[in-house]
């Protein structure tokens, strides 16, 4: 690789002759004009009518689930393997190949993951290998799903969307029916995505979704459930809220609940964020492209939506040919001041996960050395402040 002329290409997209950061928020004068209307309102904490329009807005978003905003896309997940009755030594189906929150959420409900390996034409979970996994470790006893090796319970499996690309969904969907699990998308960083023509998110009986400062619309900090069944996303909202009764006065509350619920100063931002949401997705998906073509003229491997995907982009990533051809071109960027990024560690060589059973996991340790991404910002030329 040329590593100038590559240089050259990612700042010819945004035009910014300065530090180019891998994902920054975009903001106009119609989030602040929501801001200052909440603040206003003096409703900036956990009640007020942004909120209601902001889970209202994503429920339509996500065709056939209620929203439930949160503080984080962690504090989701974790609402949605409570939901799905995960308990104390109870197991649940992942990937390695993820954001460290994935698992911090189900060692929440003091229970373990099992990792399963990845397809390199998704980034996500296999599920092929989520199959061969259930075929030669799990069987079914009065309705359970038990893990062999170990006895305990299998309660749920989450695959994870990585970047906003989709997995395999509909053969996943199919395995967890097939096995009684429940199916979790840690849909993150997938807002706006499509498989087979559905949104993401819409597939699982529950999904967590992320608004952290860096994901493809922001409320800051921020985060929502979302549930297939609207009683389901009624008891996520009470769980979210200290599992408060409704009274005019009084604190009384039935069972141990989480302080979790989304601020109306930060659903007011996002109220504001996602008029814009599809603007977003058309310029990350012009990104793509460019990135593409100009990859493809150095011999890069960019990395394409699956099949049967409609991805938003959220981060551009490149599959270099191994970990060294994967630093030098670190180094490289960073001294032209363009900061990009390695995919996380896997979580099953973190210390607090490396004693977790698995899969074979040979495809995740393929990619773990090998996918960079990018700078991904909403920001194409010919786009800006809109």
């Amino acid at each position: 690789m040329n590593i100038k002329k590559f240089a050259k290409s990612i700042r010819d997209i945004y035009g910014i002759p300065g530090s180019l950061g891998l994902h920054e928020p975009k903001f106009t004068n119609r989030d602040k004009e929501l801001l200052s209307d909440a603040i206003d309102t003096t409703f900036v904490s956990s009640v007020g009518g942004y909120i209601n329009k902001f889970e209202q807005e994503l429920s339509n978003i996500i065709e056939g689930s209620t929203a439930v905003a949160v503080v984080n896309g962690t504090s989701a997940l974790h609402i949605c393997l409570l939901l799905a009755g995960v308990k104390t030594n109870d197991l649940v189906l992942t990937q390695s190949l993820s954001f460290v929150a994935t698992c911090n959420a189900i060692s929440y409900c003091n229970a373990d993951p099992i990792f399963i390996d990845v397809d390199r034409s998704t980034l996500g979970m296999s599920p092929d290998s989520l199959h061969e996994y259930l075929q030669e470790h799990a069987t079914m006893v009065d309705g359970r799903v038990i893990d062999l090796p170990s006895g305990r319970n299998i309660r749920a499996v989450v695959p994870m969307h990585t970047f906003g690309h989709p997995v395999r969904l509909k053969e996943i969907s199919d395995i967890c029916e097939h096995w009684g699990l429940t199916l979790i998308e840690d849909a993150a960083e997938g807002l706006g995505s499509r498989y087979n023509g559905f949104p993401i998110g819409s597939f699982g009986k529950f999904a967590a979704i992320s608004f952290n400062g860096n994901k493809i619309i922001t409320t800051g900090g921020g985060g929502a459930v979302l549930c297939k069944d609207p009683d389901d996303a009624a008891q996520a909202k009470h769980l979210t809220t200290t599992a408060k009764l409704p009274h005019r006065y009084e604190f009384i509350h039935d069972m141990v609940g989480y302080n979790y619920r989304m601020p109306n100063l930060n659903a007011a931002l996002g109220v504001a964020q996602l008029e814009r949401l599809g603007q977003y997705i058309s310029e990350k998906r012009e990104i793509a492209k460019i990135y593409n073509g100009f990859c493809a003229e150095q011999g890069v491997q960019f990395f394409n939506e699956p099949l049967g995907a409609e991805s938003n982009y959220w981060l551009n990533s490149i599959v270099c040919e191994s970990g060294t051809d994967r630093q030098s071109i670190i180094l490289g960027l960073e001294a032209n001041d363009i900061h990009v990024r390695p995919v996380w560690r896997p979580l099953h060589l973190l210390p607090m996960y490396a004693g977790c059973s698995s899969g074979d996991l040979s495809v995740t340790n393929w990619l773990a050395d090998r996918i960079l991404s990018l700078p991904s910002s909403p920001r194409p030329a010919g786009f800006f402040n809109a």
